[in-house]
């Protein structure tokens, strides 16, 4: 691999997140739909979008679903997300039918 030149492909990344409240998120919880918004807006400035986002009961609070053009605005927006000290995030790259195709095409 060629560091600095690596090949972009014009396929949308599909990053997957849970998302837990911290202290400040809980004592705040009836603002998050609203924070949701914002978070949405965001997105939208960097040609992101939010596929889906759900508020869940158990060990993670909320689960959400985004489209990014790369893996770098997808981590840029949710590296600001955590800023705002609401939630804490962990994220995994999430793959759709086709790509996954692609990945079983490429194993022996």
């Amino acid at each position: 691999m060629t560091y600095g030149k690596r090949r972009r492909d014009r396929r949308m990344r599909w990053p997957c997140s849970v998302f837990s409240f911290t202290e400040q998120g809980i004592k705040n919880f009836r603002d998050s739909v609203d924070r949701s918004a914002a978070f949405e807006k965001a997105c939208e400035q960097r040609g992101a979008s939010v596929k889906g986002l759900y508020w869940c009961l158990g060990e993670h609070d909320i689960v959400g679903i985004l489209e990014a053009p790369d893996d770098e605005t997808a981590t840029a927006l949710l590296l600001e997300l955590g800023s705002l000290g609401n939630v804490r995030s962990k994220t995994m790259r999430a793959f759709d039918r086709d790509e996954m195709v692609g990945i079983l095409s490429k194993t022996s």
